[in-house]
């Protein structure tokens, strides 16, 4: 079953529904699917979830059944909510799409919300893996939705591993301003990127706003530079962004 949150909001807390009898019984029946689909599968490129992944989680939501309505608001192969399908683009009512349509829309969400959204596919019950495409935000095609329904059509090729935006190699020169918290300029813009050349737990997108993630940079590179480390992004640590140690 999935929850309901719109994709492209801050996502909240998701509702999780106790596991039902009926749930572990599907999750079971799971080692069925896979023995029919097994003998003629083709064994896919590491991009999406595979087509035994999608399979299982098919069994276990919805005993496999594009057409099943549950009764209780959710629909369909993938057990969708109206307003889950509606943020993935689907009209009408899934259970009542083609299958092709469901696989489709399921793809679509899973690139947005991973596995999230999905009972099934969590603790306790499959476990499924996510891999690089999960919550990547890439809207898929239709051709690369055509391999979850048909164990015999190939798979999408991976898409390069993503390198974030590093900035200027060279040190540009000293905007000659002293930026603290709350700051906002374009010249901000060069140091938050070249941030991205370190081992940062954050991925600047060069917003050009001095907040807490570029002030927790400022303080790594002065402490790694024996700058006194006041928070306040000054020629010092300008300059130690490109030429001085590496802050972490």
């Amino acid at each position: 079953m999935i929850s309901t949150v719109p994709i492209m909001t801050v996502l909240p807390a998701f509702r999780r529904f106790p596991a039902s009898a009926a749930v572990l019984a599907r999750v079971f029946a799971v080692a069925v699917v896979l023995g029919c689909a097994g003998a003629g599968a083709v064994v896919p490129v590491a991009a999406d979830p595979s087509y035994e992944d999608w399979a299982e989680l098919r069994m276990c939501e919805s005993s496999d059944r594009y057409g099943t309505n549950t009764g209780n608001g959710y629909y369909g192969a993938y057990q969708f909510d109206l307003a889950t399908w509606r943020s993935v683009g689907g009209e009408g009512r899934p259970d009542r799409a083609a299958p092709a349509e469901q696989d489709y829309r399921a793809l679509y969400l899973y690139r947005m919300r991973g596995w999230q959204p999905w009972e099934c596919a969590g603790e306790g019950f499959l476990e499924l893996r996510e891999d690089s495409d999960a919550r990547s935000g890439v809207v898929p095609s239709y051709e690369d939705s055509t391999y979850i329904g048909d164990p015999e059509a190939p798979q999408p090729e991976p898409r390069p591993p993503h390198e974030p935006d590093t900035g200027p190699e060279t040190m540009p020169p000293w905007p000659g301003v002293v930026y603290a918290y709350g700051d906002c300029a374009t010249a901000l813009r060069d140091f938050q990127l070249r941030m991205n050349a370190y081992d940062f737990d954050h991925e600047f997108t060069g917003s050009g706003c001095y907040y807490e993630k570029t002030r927790e940079a400022v303080l790594a590179v002065q402490r790694a530079n024996g700058i006194n480390d006041s928070g306040r992004l000054g020629p010092k640590t300008w300059r130690a962004a490109w030429e001085g140690e590496p802050p972490n």
